[in-house]
């Protein structure tokens, strides 16, 4: 069992190049930090597990989709 499960906290969502790409925030020792998930016709993917800031963050699962499914 799970003591203190992380659930996902989705901040922004949006489209991009046929697939959605969804910002999750989180905190670890206190500062925010993020992660993206990229939903696309084949599934779900963690693109950006771990990002400092929105933007590093958005820009990796751009870059993820762009490498991956174009």
């Amino acid at each position: 069992m799970i003591l203190d499960p992380d659930y996902p906290h989705i901040v922004l969502s949006y489209a991009y190049r046929g697939t959605r790409i969804e910002l999750d925030q989180s905190e670890l020792h206190g500062s925010p930090i993020y992660a993206a998930w990229v939903n696309y016709a084949a599934g779900t993917a963690l693109a950006v597990p771990k990002a400092w800031t929105r933007s590093e963050a958005l820009q990796r699962a751009q870059r993820w989709v762009d490498r991956k499914l174009f």
